[in-house]
């Protein structure tokens, strides 16, 4: 019988690990310089967690059962967990937090190829208890100083407003608003054609089709909508949101409106980050605004604001693998220390030990004997061993290399 990983899991060789890392370690980094602080999160969630705020649908969800008969699933995405963590068990914290995550999610696929993966891994932020103009704007660049650290270029932002897109459909009949929010989604003009809506409401949909482009287009096109007051006002909002953003060189931005997220709990700004370089568009990331998240966590129903995104370590590899920056081998020890007879063993531990308590990082692989001198060679060449270390007995070692 051959064993092979779970349906949907699959296994990171070393060379594979090397350059996962070299990714999570740029972006960590930049986390880092921007004031975000790490958290990690149980795998594990209760169902009620994972669903609150319809933050994702059950049949996307992998559960499991503990002997209480408690609902418990793997977490499908990050936010949400977070969410509880800080106002269960930071009650006293001093806001804004900025968190990041690099974890591991997971997510049932229904699609009929075998093996669809099921298992993903994301890194992203959550910038919480700050609302506004300089928050939403801190996130977006944070994005794209992120794409630049791992030097892609030929990405765009496209970013969307969930606010102002749930209050224009607000005007649709409570029947049919669910088919209008499917066809603007799926940029279907047929449904919209075809429902049965007043001639002010179909041109209402054709507009909201339409709005996605420049984005000095589409906020007029929005403008010229009959707006009450609060949409007015979150149409400025993003109006300096979008000028703050171009006054930032090469922020490379398309507005669109109708961006309606599978996530129900997005109260403002959306967006997409979408790599432009294959023929196929293919989305790294993904993120957006949601203020009441939180208070359906909290003991006493206080919302606090929050924006986050999550980027996907998968997809940011298959994009960087054409740049040939990804690391190509797997590092190789720099020493391998030999003990030439066995009583010259301990001096062999004493020496590696010390190559090892040097400033840098140094690999240092000990030979475990059963061959001779010949086949360390060879062994030492195949894995690009710089230096051999021949150990004798009194400590002394004679240094042979390799390159």
């Amino acid at each position: 019988m051959v064993y092979q990983p779970a349906a949907g899991a699959r296994d990171l060789l070393p060379l594979d690990v090397e350059k996962k890392r070299w990714i999570e370690d740029r972006l960590q980094q930049v986390f880092h310089r921007w004031g975000y602080h790490r958290i990690i999160t149980s795998t594990l969630e209760r169902m009620d967690t994972l669903m609150a705020g319809e933050a994702i649908q059950r049949q996307m969800v992998i559960q499991l059962q503990n002997g209480e008969d408690d609902e418990l699933g793997l977490r499908p995405e990050l936010t949400a967990s977070i969410a509880r963590t800080v106002v269960t068990r930071m009650a006293n914290a001093t806001y804004p937090q900025r968190l990041y995550y690099n974890a591991n999610v997971f997510r049932r696929t229904w699609e009929s190829r075998h093996n669809r993966q099921q298992e993903f891994y994301q890194a992203g932020v959550e910038l919480l208890g700050a609302g506004g103009l300089l928050a939403n704007a801190e996130v977006l660049l944070l994005v794209a100083d992120c794409l630049a650290a791992l030097g892609l270029q030929e990405w765009h932002l496209i970013l969307g407003e969930a606010g102002i897109t749930r209050s224009l459909l607000s005007a649709f009949p409570a029947n049919l608003q669910d088919k209008v929010r499917s066809a603007i989604a799926h940029l279907d003009r047929i449904t919209i054609d075809t429902l049965p809506l007043s001639d002010k409401l179909r041109d209402r949909a054709r507009t909201m089709l339409d709005l996605r482009g420049p984005s000095a287009n589409v906020l007029q096109k929005v403008s010229s909508l009959d707006l009450d007051e609060e949409q007015r006002e979150a149409v400025n909002n993003l109006k300096s949101l979008v000028e703050l953003l171009k006054s930032e060189k090469k922020f490379p931005l398309i507005l669109d409106l109708s961006l309606i997220q599978t996530i129900d709990y997005y109260t403002g700004i959306v967006f997409e980050v979408v790599n432009d370089t294959e023929s196929q568009a293919r989305v790294l990331g993904r993120g957006g605004r949601y203020d009441q998240l939180l208070g359906l966590y909290h003991p006493q129903g206080e919302n606090i604001p929050g924006i986050g995104f999550g980027l996907s370590i998968e997809d940011l590899y298959q994009v960087l693998l054409s740049t040939q920056q990804l690391p190509q081998v797997t590092p190789a020890s720099d020493w391998l220390v030999v003990a030439e007879t066995a009583s010259a063993n301990a001096a062999a531990f004493t020496y590696a030990q010390k190559l090892r308590d040097s400033t840098d990082l140094v690999r240092v692989e000990i030979d475990l004997g059963g061959r001779d001198a010949d086949a360390i060679r060879q062994y030492a060449s195949d894995r690009s061993i710089a230096q051999i270390a021949w150990m004798k007995a009194d400590g002394s070692p004679k240094i042979e290399s390799l390159r």
